[in-house]
């Protein structure tokens, strides 16, 4: 039996596939499992610097969390163990308490549905196939986002369409996604992977540190005020101050080549 997820390594690369085509690539618990494992290999291995998640086939990136397998299980649980289950880095293994500061880059094709889209929303840079369909899907069957739909959604596509997509369930096409800023880029399905690795080499070739760092103080400056973030902004780049990597960089410019970073 071919594996529910895969993990290829190509040099700073870490290509992720969804490999349930035949199920939509929805997740059942065991492969939830293996999506944490596989994140945090990915960042402790210093050898990776940035991800790809995608979905295997051309239906569905991920179509959510697999019901069959999860319903029976959680209609028999506590709040308390809900709690409990839901706790460990959310949905897909990095929606909730896992940090996780190596960029990653989501190749969408097919469905983003409920789950699904929330486990996209989680990565840095989304882009999709022309075939893309997205969804907040689960007023529809009696409830909401739990692994941070409602609250990442207004952030990166504005508060009115996020309302639009979480109150109606109505899915929208790439199209859409697109002129939202869902997502950053559209293109056609066989030029998909070949799209997200070139956009994943070119952040590859800058300083990983900076990059990080980057990610890192944008993420933590949410909900700051302007004054606090600022400050914060500059006690990160403060930090990239005393690395090799800020002293190889403006040396590379002067010397009008291309920088040798070491992550250090």
């Amino acid at each position: 039996m071919a594996d529910a997820v895969i993990l290829e390594k190509r040099g700073p690369l870490a290509f992720i596939t969804l490999n349930r085509p035949d199920a939509m690539n929805a997740l059942g618990l065991s492969d939830h499992e293996a999506l944490i494992a596989i994140w945090e290999e990915y960042r402790d291995d210093d050898d990776l610097s940035v991800a790809v998640i995608t979905g295997a086939g051309d239906k569905a990136f991920c179509s959510g969390a697999d019901l069959k397998a999860y319903t029976p299980l959680l209609g028999e649980m506590s709040s308390y163990e809900l709690r409990a289950l839901s706790g460990k880095h959310g949905f897909g293994g990095i929606t909730r308490s896992f940090e996780l500061w190596k960029p990653v880059v989501a190749a969408i094709n097919g469905y983003a549905i409920s789950g699904g889209l929330e486990l996209a929303l989680a990565c840095d840079i989304r882009i999709c196939s022309a075939n893309a369909e997205f969804g907040s899907q689960e007023v529809r069957w009696g409830f909401h986002h739990c692994d941070g739909g409602n609250i990442r959604l207004p952030l990166i596509v504005g508060l009115g369409n996020a309302l639009r997509m979480t109150l109606t369930g109505e899915r929208i096409d790439a199209t859409e996604a697109h002129r939202i800023g869902l997502v950053s880029d559209v293109v056609e399905a066989e030029r998909l992977m070949e799209e997200a690795e070139k956009i994943a080499t070119r952040i590859a070739e800058n300083a990983p540190l900076g990059v990080r760092s980057a990610k890192e103080s944008t993420l933590r400056s949410i909900g700051r005020t302007l004054e606090d973030a600022v400050h914060l902004e500059h006690m990160f780049f403060a930090s990239l101050a005393k690395t090799e990597d800020y002293v190889e960089g403006p040396r590379a410019f002067a010397e009008k080549r291309d920088p040798k970073f070491r992550g250090r």
